[in-house]
C-alpha cells in the first residue's frame, strides 16, 4: 500500500475539495484522482462519493480515515523519535588521572577527533577523586564508558591495556644532602626521611616493589595519595621521594634525580568492563586508543 496515497487520502478526506488538496499537497489533480483510484481499486472500497463540486467521505470511507490516521500519526511520531536520537551526539563519558588530564588525554582525543572527523562524538572528562580505587570503582558503576588511571589487581572484572609510561626518579629539595647526584641507586634513598604513597594509591605497589628488590624499606615521614602533593612537600622541605618523572617536577624548586637501579617504570592503563561496549563509539575510541599507544611503550611493570 502506497504511504503516499494514503497520506493524499487523509488531506483529500479534510479538505473534501480535489482542486484544493492537489494544490496543498503541490500535485496536479489528475495525480490526486489516479492515487485516490488506485488506493479504493486496491482495497476495493469506494471512500468518496460526489457531493457537488466538493467529495464526501462513505461511511466505508470514514471507517478507513479513521484508522488511517491514527496509523500515520503513529508513524510520524515514531519516525521524530528516530530523527531526534540520531541527531544527539553520543558522549563517552571518561574518566582519568589528573596526570594524564593535563596533556595525555587531550592529545589522544583529539587526534582521535582529527582521524575519525566525527563531530557527532563528544567526550566528558572528570578525575573523580584523582585516585585509581575510586576511578575504577566509578567504571563499575558505569559512570564511566572509558578510565585511565593505574592497574588494580583487585578489580577482576575489568581490563587492561598499558597506555602510557614514566620513568621512576627521586626527587629532593635544592639543598638536600643528596642534591648534586646526577643518578643514584635506590638503595642510597633508605637513609633519608621520605614523602611515600599511602596504600589507596596505585603507585604504592610499584615502589613496594622497587624497595623489595632494593633490598630495604624507606623511612616514611608524610604520606600521600597524589604525585603533585608529594611533589609540594618535598619541594618545601618535608623529605625526599620516589615518583614518577612528571613535567610538572621539572617547574619546581626541587632536584630530579634519576634512579640507575633498579630501573623502573610507572604504567597508566585505559580499563574497560569485560563486556561488550553499548556503544559502538566507544569500542572505536578504545580501538584507537591502543593503537595509538602501542607505539611507544616499552612496558616493564
Amino acid at each position: 500500500m502506497n504511504l503516499d496515497h494514503l497520506r493524499y487520502f487523509i488531506e483529500l478526506s479534510q479538505s473534501e475539495n480535489y482542486t484544493q488538496t492537489a494544490k496543498s499537497l503541490h500535485i496536479t489533480q489528475p495525480s490526486l484522482t489516479k492515487a485516490i483510484h488506485s488506493l479504493e481499486s486496491e482495497i476495493n472500497v469506494q471512500l468518496f462519493e460526489k457531493k457537488g463540486r466538493n467529495v464526501t467521505l462513505t461511511t466505508a470511507g470514514k471507517i478507513f480515515s479513521k484508522g488511517v490516521g491514527s496509523a500515520l500519526l503513529q508513524l510520524d511520531r515514531s519516525v521524530s523519535e528516530i530523527e531526534e536520537l540520531n541527531s544527539k551526539k553520543t558522549t563517552i563519558q571518561i574518566g582519568a588521572l589528573r596526570t594524564l588530564s593535563i596533556d595525555w588525554l587531550p592529545s589522544m582525543v583529539q587526534r582521535f577527533q582529527e582521524e575519525t572527523n566525527d563531530t557527532s562524538i563528544k567526550f566528558q572528562f572528570s578525575s573523580d577523586t584523582g585516585l585509581s580505587p575510586d576511578i575504577l570503582n566509578s567504571l563499575r558503576e558505569k559512570k564511566y564508558d572509558v578510565a585511565f588511571c593505574s592497574r588494580m589487581e583487585e578489580y577482576g572484572d575489568i581490563e587492561y591495556f598499558p597506555i602510557e609510561e614514566q620513568n621512576m626518579v627521586c626527587i629532593t629539595p635544592l639543598q638536600h644532602d643528596l642534591a648534586n647526584r646526577s643518578s643514584l641507586a635506590l638503595r642510597e634513598t633508605l637513609p633519608y626521611p621520605q614523602v611515600v604513597f599511602s596504600k589507596r594509591s596505585g603507585l604504592y605497589s610499584v615502589i613496594e616493589r622497587m624497595f623489595e628488590n632494593s633490598g630495604g624499606h624507606p623511612i616514611g615521614v608524610y604520606s600521600v595519595e597524589e604525585d603533585q602533593a608529594m611533589a609540594g612537600l618535598v619541594a618545601h622541605g618535608f623529605g625526599i621521594a620516589i615518583t614518577p618523572d612528571m613535567e610538572l617536577l621539572h617547574t619546581m624548586p626541587l632536584k630530579v634525580i634519576p634512579i640507575s637501579y633498579p630501573k623502573w617504570k610507572r604504567v597508566f592503563y585505559m580499563a574497560t568492563l569485560k563486556r561488550r561496549f553499548e556503544q559502538p563509539e566507544v569500542e572505536e575510541f578504545v580501538n584507537f586508543v591502543r593503537k595509538e599507544s602501542k607505539k611507544n611503550l616499552t612496558v616493564q611493570e
